[in-house]
């Protein structure tokens, strides 16, 4: 499989008006059963829409170029609360929701994603027995995993 091609392939769908908001996130391959992954996410929301358009284009390429052979399998899905964040831009999107952040000391720590630039994270944590509120802020190379937590 050419990964960059498939990328290219993406860029030239995210290139289109309706579509710009949109980035790629993960390509996952799984060689063999021939399956591709492609999350997507969106600034506006990922939806089903959305979802439907790229896997035509990819499905498009992948057809006339049979790169993956005849037979294979695509799927195209925004990456779900169960992928971790990997792109900063995920996180811009993520204002406001609890996360569950994995440290590469071995630590984790939960709290309200408060603010997101460049290099660094800050999250609204609870502390202490009295669960005092305090900010944290975190740097990217810091941070083995992230992944958004749903209140119920």
């Amino acid at each position: 499989m050419d990964e960059a091609e498939i990328i290219r392939v993406i860029e030239q769908k995210i290139d289109e008006n309706d579509y710009n908001d949109c980035y790629l996130v993960d390509l996952v391959y799984n060689q063999p059963k021939n399956h591709l992954t492609v999350y997507m996410g969106s600034d506006s929301g990922m939806t089903l829409a959305k979802c439907q358009a790229f896997s035509r284009h990819i499905e498009s390429y992948l057809d006339e170029t049979l790169v993956l052979g005849e037979k294979y399998e695509l799927d195209v899905s925004s990456p779900g609360l169960d992928r971790p964040l990997k792109l900063v831009r995920q996180y811009h999107n993520n204002i406001g929701r609890d996360l569950k952040v994995w440290l590469e000391d071995g630590t984790t720590v939960r709290g309200m994603l408060l603010d997101v630039n460049e290099d660094q994270i800050v999250l609204k944590i609870k502390k202490g027995r009295k669960k005092q509120e305090e900010e944290l802020t975190i740097s990217f190379d810091q941070i083995n995993k992230a992944l958004v937590q749903i209140k119920f």
